[in-house]
């Protein structure tokens, strides 16, 4: 087992074709909903935690596919007030075990990143933990328990609230002792706003006047960031870019890969009510499902809402049968399309609210497991 710096591998077993349908040329006669379907949830939780018992625990296999790694998201740790964004003790705990008999091999986000930008392979159940907003609870109650078992991870720090000395935050004193003893610091804005709400002036100047901070008080600027609530679009992506961050990410659910745009990456949120170890198992044991030609490629929606979804899946996934997607703003499984071998559709039922939406695809693969593919939206008010 390597320090907090360096990966923890538990020994333990282990076409693009022509664009069509609604998008461009109208609809095409719909070839019907996929079988299977009903054994999932609108969020893959309720109905998916009993086949998470049969997921072997023999040797890692290889995907071979993509390089990817499930990325997970937590914010407070047992801070019961706040339920929304907390894990408790014994979740955490709960997720430590885990991670120690389940064959997962945790790695530094940055580390992870260089591999997807070299298009290296990582070995099978690799994640990565992550935590947002620098509340007091990650440095009392989390990294004491992180560090002992030798797991790394990235903290990423919205600076107004260090700055303001906010009330059970962080102090640049105690980022300093963290960045000091390894762990990643990354860039979460300055406000912590509402990204796709702000001017592009505003926008461009929550990016650099954090790490402008950061360079300040830590003596360097993150590469890494991370969208406030998730909520990003076209703009935000290229804002990022602009900005020399090498990978940005959002609060969706997904496995991430070598093969996606770096600057929306998904993460798996674990709070109180969706942080029981089976469902982190579940996450952890995931596989990426790899999509191209996803429309609309703005997932703000100022406009088109419900939005016009399609992708096509990868050619070197199997079967697509058991192929399901769900959306926020419905019940049960989304109506799919299948246009052709590879492409498909979803249709909504009803428009998304105000604020944030997400559709989710996931797949059976074999062995008991499951490939995720999700996209999240943003929907501005009036």
């Amino acid at each position: 087992m390597h320090g907090i710096n360096g990966t923890h591998k538990v020994q333990h077993g282990h076409v693009p074709w022509q664009l069509v349908g609604t998008h461009r040329y109208g609809r095409r006669p719909r070839v019907g909903k996929i079988p299977g379907a009903q054994l999932l949830s609108c969020l893959f939780v309720a109905l998916l935690l009993a086949a998470a018992a049969l997921i072997p625990r023999g040797p890692a296999r290889a995907d071979g596919m993509v390089t990817s790694a499930v990325i997970f998201m937590y914010h407070r740790f047992g801070e019961s007030k706040y339920p929304s964004t907390n894990v408790t003790i014994a979740q955490l705990e709960a997720h430590l075990n885990e991670i120690k008999t389940g064959g997962y091999n945790v790695m530094p986000l940055p580390e992870i990143i260089a591999a997807f930008r070299r298009k290296e392979q990582l070995p099978d159940r690799t994640i990565g933990l992550t935590v947002d907003d620098a509340f007091l609870s990650v440095h009392d109650k989390a990294w004491p328990m992180l560090a002992k078992a030798g797991l790394p991870f990235t903290l990423f720090v919205a600076t107004d609230a260090i700055d303001g000395k906010r009330p059970n935050h962080l102090s640049w004193a105690q980022l300093r002792a963290m960045a000091a003893a390894g762990v990643t610091i990354g860039n979460h804005s300055g406000s912590h706003a509402h990204l796709p709400n702000v001017s592009p002036t505003r926008l461009r100047e929550e990016l650099t006047r954090a790490n402008s901070r950061f360079h300040a008080e830590l003596g360097f600027a993150p590469k890494l960031l991370a969208y406030p609530y998730g909520e990003f679009g076209l703009r935000e992506k290229k804002a990022a870019r602009d900005a020399g961050f090498v990978a940005a990410f959002g609060q969706h659910s997904g496995v991430a890969h070598s093969g996606e745009d770096l600057f929306g990456l998904p993460r798996f949120a674990l709070n109180e009510r969706f942080s029981a170890v089976e469902r982190f198992r579940l996450a952890g044991n995931g596989l990426p499902l790899p999509v191209s030609d996803v429309l609309p490629a703005d997932t703000v929606l100022r406009a088109n809402n419900p939005p016009d979804f399609g992708f096509t899946v990868a050619d070197d996934i199997g079967a697509l049968t058991n192929l399901a997607c769900f959306a926020s703003n419905q019940s049960g499984a989304a109506q799919l399309e299948r246009l052709g071998a590879r492409r498909f559709e979803v249709r909504l039922e009803k428009p998304f609210a105000k604020g944030r939406g997400r559709i989710n695809c996931t797949l059976r693969a074999p062995g008991d497991r499951w490939r995720w593919f999700g996209t999240p939206f943003y929907i501005p008010g009036p």
